[in-house]
Formats: structure tokens, sequence, C-alpha cells
């Protein structure tokens, strides 16, 4: 029967993103193949998987999560053979500015973060300069070279996911908005569409911006995840960059990289918002570019090429939210990955995978990730 028919399936996954997608595709390859996902979309990724900057960037001052990009690195760089047609990740390299006291806390850091999984190259200010002309070397102390990290194909990714899951048994529908979410005895059973009840042994909230509208549908645990718009444009470079590492600036709060032969830049603007299809803010885009014009003057455009925005969602504590909910059973959380979910989709879909099967992971520390840590806050 197709899935327009069916009416009961083992997993009900609810948003055709990048964290709906990854699971499907590893509870698939657990034998779990009695899975629907449902996207309110037509098609999947429209919202913040097709809009990010699509890099792997490992380094993280928030140690879980710079733990789950090394985990979530390692697929992207090698991925289970005939996965993607082509490779999902190009190392084009991220290179990190710093100004004098976290240049003095990354120096003194560096081994740790080595041991940790991720490869990283010190560079002074000059040889920064050497790699990316167009810097001024009096602004920073020093950079961090992330020389393995880098463009994901993000379209690659996705399709892979969903491809894999559909062929081994998954069910998908798109332009299928939940409506509702059945609770019987503190037991989630079903998820109501427009089109009728769909009963499930578990229900998976992987709604992104919309993951606490789904919870509270439930019932469930009031985790205050929040939607910030991340804006990005792109403009054409002066010169050639096509060999240019992203280059990211805390302190400038911006980021860009080569993209299309020209520039890609981000603001990194972080305003809080309802769920949306976000837009974005001209006087946003002006601020970022004139700091751009302190770091990196002669990058400065007259015109814009594209400009867009998307949502990225955080928990409290910028940790995604992965397990079962504390209040109502077989409500299993899958969100809140901010503004990691693409890189970090090889690491929290195997997790999350694990605990839907067997109810434990030896991949993670699932008390980090677990929507029971906000009961006593």
């Amino acid at each position: 029967m197709s899935a327009t028919e069916r009416r009961r399936f083992d997993v009900v996954i609810v948003g055709g993103g990048i964290a709906g997608a990854s699971l499907a595709y590893f509870l698939t390859e657990r034998g779990v193949t009695d899975v629907l996902l449902l996207e309110r979309e037509e098609q999947p990724g429209y919202h913040a998987t097709g809009r990010s900057a699509a890099t792997l960037a490992e380094l993280d001052p928030i140690t879980t999560l710079h733990a789950l990009k090394v985990l979530g690195g390692q697929f992207l760089r090698q991925p289970p053979a005939g996965f993607a047609e082509t490779p999902l990740l190009l190392r084009s390299g991220v290179m990190v500015l710093f100004k004098n006291e976290m240049w003095d806390a990354i120096r003194a850091a560096a081994a740790a973060i080595e041991q940790a999984g991720t490869r990283l190259v010190l560079l002074s200010p000059a040889q920064a300069v050497a790699r990316v002309p167009a810097l001024l070397a009096e602004r920073f102390a020093g950079a961090a070279l992330l020389p393995d990290d880098g463009h994901i194909d993000v379209h690659a990714l996705l399709w892979g996911y969903l491809g894999h899951a559909k062929r081994r048994g998954a069910e998908q529908r798109f332009g299928a908005e939940v409506r509702g979410v059945r609770v019987e005895a503190g037991r989630c059973v079903s998820v109501v569409t427009a089109e009728g009840e769909i009963h499930a042994r578990w229900v998976v909230n992987a709604a992104g911006a919309w993951a606490g509208k789904l919870a509270a549908l439930a019932g469930a645990a009031p985790i205050a995840l929040v939607p910030h718009r991340r804006t990005i444009v792109t403009f054409a470079a002066p010169v050639d960059v096509r060999s240019w590492p992203m280059v990211h600036s805390d302190d400038d709060r911006l980021y860009f990289a080569p993209e299309s032969g020209g520039l890609l830049l981000s603001p990194m603007d972080e305003e809080p918002m309802e769920p949306c299809d976000a837009r974005p803010d001209d006087e946003v885009i002006a601020q970022g570019l004139a700091r751009l014009a302190g770091l990196a003057p002669s990058l400065v455009p007259q015109t814009l090429r594209r400009k867009w925005s998307g949502l990225r969602t955080f928990a409290p504590d910028r940790v995604p939210v992965v397990g079962e909910d504390p209040r109502v059973r077989g409500f299993f959380w899958l969100a809140g990955q901010g503004g990691c979910g693409i890189e970090t989709s090889g690491a929290l879909g195997p997790v999350a995978a694990d605990l839907l099967v067997a109810g434990k992971t030896e991949r993670f520390d699932a008390r980090a990730l677990s929507p029971a840590r906000f009961a006593a806050s």
C-alpha cells in the first residue's frame, strides 16, 4: 500500500530537512524500514537545510558541539561506498581569525583540539594574509586553519540520505503538514494530517524551526527552542578567490568564502523570531559590509548577486535536543541543531537511530543531548 493508504508505521518522522532525512537513512541502515517521513513543504530541505553556508567548520567553543562536528566530519569525509556520486566534502579549508586574548587561548588549547580529532594549523597574521591577501594583518593576532574542513555538497548529502532510505523501504510524503498529535495514557500514538490520522509507535520531532510548535501539540516538555535569522549574500570578487579558505571572524561578526567564482558573506546576524519563511534585512546586510570594510576593504562590493536568510533554531544551552521526551512516551526529539545540523547529521542521525532502536548508544554521551536535561531548569 502507498503512504496515502497506510495508517500505521513504526516510526513517523516529522520534518524532511537534513535531520529527518539522516534519521530515516540510519534507521533503514539498521533494518528499521517501517518508517514514514512527513514534510509540510512540497520539497525537502526547503528551510534551514537549503539556505545554509554548507560548511564543515569543526572548531567550536561548546565542547559537545565540537565533538559532534568531529563525528559528523568523519561521515562527510568517508561516507559509505555508493552513498553519493560526488564527494560530500571539498576540503577547501576554514581559517578562523582571533584577536589577542582568544589567540592566546587557542594556542594553549591547540594540542587538545588536535587530540579530539580536528587537524589545526596555527598561522601568524602574515601567513594568513599570504593565503587571503585581502585581509588587513593588523586586524587580528593570528589564525587557526582547519585544512580538512570546507564546503559540503548539501544536495548530494540530503538526497543521499533520502534516496537510500527510500530504496530500503522508508516512505516519504511532501506537502503533508502535521496538524495534531494524539496522546493516550501518556504515550504519543499518532499524528493528524489533512489526509487523516497516521498511527505510530514513535513520533520524531525533526521539525526544525517548528519543533517547539510540534512539541506543544503533543503536550511535550516545554523546551525553549528559539529560531534565529541568519543572512547570506553573494557578490562578485575583485580577484581570483577560488583557492581561498572560508574566513571566519567572531570579532568582526562575519564570515566569507568562495562561491561560484565570487564570494559568499554572512553578517552572522542572530535575530530571534517566530518560525517563518525568513527574509533578509537590508540594514543587517549593510552593517555586515561595513564590518567587512574594516577587515578586508578591497572585497566590499558595489552590488550584490543574491541575498537570502534562513532560521537556525537553538535550545537554551545551544546543544541539540535528541531523545525521548520526559513527559510524553513515544515522542522523540531531534531538534535544536542551531547552525550545525548539516555538519552534525552524520553523528546525530546514528545516535538518534540507536536510541530509538535500542534505548541507548555507545557513540556519544546521550545525557548531554537528552531533553530531560532541561527538566530541572
